[in-house]
Parts: structure tokens; C-alpha cells; sequence
């Protein structure tokens, strides 16, 4: 018998429904936008709907991917997030593309093709192992003879922080049936960063896998931009490894320890921290990058969305005094007006270096700060309007991004 033509019809419509959901978009669990609830009396900006909210986050993504998110130009189907422009000099670090990494996993279902991108990611993140661990990202990539390759010798501690980050919110995101086993990636990275992170003594952040020799002073210093307290919780969560609830009350204890002691009344942290009797303190000098490693500098302008995360998403009010005091005091230092947040200052409160000119590497980590006291409504708004209203170059433009993530309501936790 030979088949009816319904039968051919039948056939090619279920062919054509084949194709057409092998090109769909991959599905998300958790597609932007999500609505996260935050600890009990934090605010959001208010001036705006939510929906606004979003399509201001929308518009700020599609801007920073345009200018940033780079295809590797020697293995296609691998992504980087550009950080500099020179002919000649690097192209990316570590650090980059954990910002990226995160980015992704949250604006999955805004950008369809951001599984394509965050495993493209993944995939650069393999390629460039560090020489210290190779389970963990090596710091620096730069293009030579037409392929990037890695210049950097080991890893940075904040850029494998925000992989392993990225791979846990990816399984929840895609989940780990796929090409990638998210979740025990996720878990590889973790375990590396225990062994080769650690301080063996003290159970806090060493500033990278190259910091083997314990005892001296540069090895035993620790960099406060990379207290990602929240994340610690997830790698808790994830591995069911109490280590990192010991890191974490360590850490908490540092962030206070140098408060009280030596900025209280800015709340203010310092670009690294070295141990000195007993304790960590601000940087004498140089201790890794120049002279002003004990003030708040490139490194630790971060610490305010940092620290302020944890706080939002789980509730853990070991800061809040910090962040109270800090909060208060750069509302006053610059008159409430975002562009008088100046671009350095010391622990005591005055600009460093003359350093007057604007960066949102600065003034966009207050904004997330901002949101854990109701009585920051206003100062809050202008923040965020500072924050989307402008765009200077890949380090602030990154961290914008993720701080407008978090204060949109978007940072949900894996």
C-alpha cells in the first residue's frame, strides 16, 4: 500500500516542528527578569516601576555586550570580555570574565543567546589554565601571532570566585544534563580554590594560587574586593564543605576587625590587608600593586556591593554596622550628589592623591550598599540613575552591570 499524501503532509509537519524546536532558544528556569525577595526593610529604587527597572537593565546589558563581549579570533565559539583596546597589550583577565560569566547566567531569557555566550565562556576559561592550579583560570590573556594566549603565570582569586559563582547559577539556569556537567564544574573550581586559595593557618582568601609561600608578607596578605561573602554560602550549599562557613566568619571578622580599628567613621576598606599581630590590617605601603594599597583604591571600591550582597540576599547582618557607617558618610562626603564621589580616598575619609574625577568603578558599589536602610530612598534613586545615564570603560561598565542587577531585584541565589 502506498502512503496518502495525508500522510506525506503528516510527516513533513513533524519534521518541520523538529526543526523548529532544535532552533529554539535553550530553555531557562530562571529567565530574566526574576524578582528575587531581599531581606525584610531593604529598599529598591522607587522613582521607577519595576518594569522599568528591567528594560533599564535590558538597555545597560545590550550596551556593555555590544562594547565588551569579544569572540576569540583564533577558536570560534569562544567568548572573552574584552578589557583593553591597545594594540599589543592584554585583551582580558580572569577577573573580566568571571564579571562576564555572572552577567550571562542573569540575563539569560532577556538575550537568547546567552547559553551560547556563557558556554563560549566556559570554554576560553578552559583553554587558559593557570600554572599554579590548573583547575583554576590563568589571570591575563594577550593576542599574539593571531590567537589569545595566556601572558598571566597563575590566577587572581576573584576570578575563579565569580566562575565557580557562575557555574552554580548556570545549573540552576540550563541545568547540567547538557554538553557541560554545570554543577560539578562548579565543584571542581571550588575544590581548587580550597586547596590553592586558602590561607593553611588562617582559613581566609590568599590573593591568588601563586601565594605558596606562607609566612611572608606579601603571601599572607589578603585583598578585600575579593570578600564575596555571599558566594561563600553558595560553595557551602553546594559542597556541603563546612570550610567555607569558617572562611566566611573569618572574613566578616577582618571586615570588622579593620573598621573599628582604623575606619570608623567611614566604614571604608582598604585595597589589600596584611596580617600583622594576630590581625589583618590595611596595607603598610605597598604590598602587591603601589604605595596606596592600604587605602581605598581600584581594588576595594568594589567592597560596598560586595559586602552589601550578602546582606540583601541572605540576611547576615555582620556588616551592617560598617556598611551603616559607611553609607552615612558618603552620603555627607558628597552632598548626596553621585559625581562627588571621588575616585580614591583614605581610610579617614579624604581624597586621595588629589583623585577628583569621576569613575563608576566608585559610585556604582553604593548603590547596592544603599539599599539596606529605607532612610537612603532618594539617595538610592539618584544612583541608579547615575548608573544607567552613563558608561566610561570595561571595569566600571562591569561592575555597573552587575551592581543594576542586584539593585533591580535580580540577584537571585543559586
Amino acid at each position: 500500500m502506498k502512503p496518502s499524501k495525508l500522510c506525506f503532509a503528516l510527516i513533513n509537519l513533524l519534521l518541520l516542528g523538529i526543526v523548529s524546536r532544535a532552533s529554539e532558544p535553550p530553555q531557562t528556569n530562571k529567565p530574566f527578569p526574576q524578582h528575587a525577595i531581599y531581606t525584610k526593610n531593604t529598599i529598591k529604587p522607587n522613582h521607577k516601576t519595576q518594569q522599568q527597572l528591567d528594560a533599564d537593565v535590558a538597555m545597560v546589558y545590550e550596551r556593555w555586550k555590544k562594547n565588551y563581549l569579544t569572540e576569540d579570533i583564533g577558536t570560534k565559539g569562544l567568548y572573552y570580555i574584552k578589557y583593553q583596546k591597545e594594540a599589543g597589550k592584554p585583551v582580558t583577565v580572569s577577573e573580566a570574565h568571571g564579571y562576564g560569566m555572572v552577567t550571562m547566567v542573569y540575563m539569560a531569557g532577556a538575550d537568547k543567546d546567552a547559553k551560547t555566550y556563557f558556554d563560549g565562556m566556559y570554554h576560553f576559561f578552559k583553554a587558559h589554565p593557570s600554572n599554579g592550579n590548573p583547575k583554576l583560570m590563568n589571570w591575563q590573556q594577550s593576542i599574539k601571532n593571531g590567537k589569545v594566549v595566556s601572558v598571566g603565570g597563575s590566577c587572581a582569586t576573584d576570578g575563579d570566585m565569580d566562575i565557580a559563582y557562575a557555574l552554580l547559577l548556570a545549573d540552576q539556569q540550563w541545568g547540567s544534563k547538557g554538553e557541560i556537567n554545570y554543577k560539578a564544574e562548579a565543584l571542581t573550581i571550588i575544590n581548587a580554590l580550597k586547596a590553592s586559595i586558602l590561607h593553611s593557618r588562617f582559613r581566609t582568601l590568599k590573593m591568588g594560587d601563586w601565594a605558596s609561600q606562607e609566612g611572608s608578607r606579601i603571601n599572607d596578605g589578603t585583598r578585600p574586593s575579593d570578600f564575596m561573602l555571599q558566594h561563600m554560602k553558595a560553595y557551602k550549599n553546594a559542597s556541603q564543605d563546612a570550610v567555607w562557613d569558617t572562611v566566611e566568619t573569618n572574613t566578616y571578622k577582618i571586615v570588622n576587625y579593620i573598621f573599628n580599628t582604623y575606619s570608623p567613621n567611614t566604614g571604608l576598606m582598604p585595597d589589600f590587608a596584611e596580617y600583622k599581630n594576630g590581625n589583618f590590617v590595611p596595607a603598610n605601603g605597598q604590598l602587591l600593586e603601589d604605595p596606596n594599597d592600604g587605602s581605598y583604591s581600584y581594588n576595594s571600591a568594589r567592597t560596598p556591593w560586595r559586602i552589601a550582597t550578602d546582606y540583601l540576599t541572605t540576611g547576615d547582618n555582620r556588616a551592617q554596622k560598617q556598611l551603616t557607617t559607611l553609607n552615612s558618610w558618603i552620603k555627607k562626603n558628597s552632598s548626596e550628589n553621585p559625581s562627588q564621589i571621588y575616585s580614591g580616598y583614605r581610610l579617614d575619609g579624604t581624597v586621595l592623591n588629589n583623585r577628583t574625577y569621576q569613575d563608576l568603578t566608585y559610585q556604582a558599589p553604593f548603590l547596592v550598599s544603599a539599599m539596606i536602610d529605607n532612610g537612603n530612598q532618594q539617595w538610592v534613586n539618584k544612583l541608579w540613575d547615575n548608573a544607567v545615564n552613563n558608561h566610561n570603560s570595561y571595569f566600571g561598565d562591569s561592575i555597573t552591570m552587575l551592581c543594576l542587577i542586584t539593585a533591580s531585584g535580580n540577584w537571585w541565589i543559586p
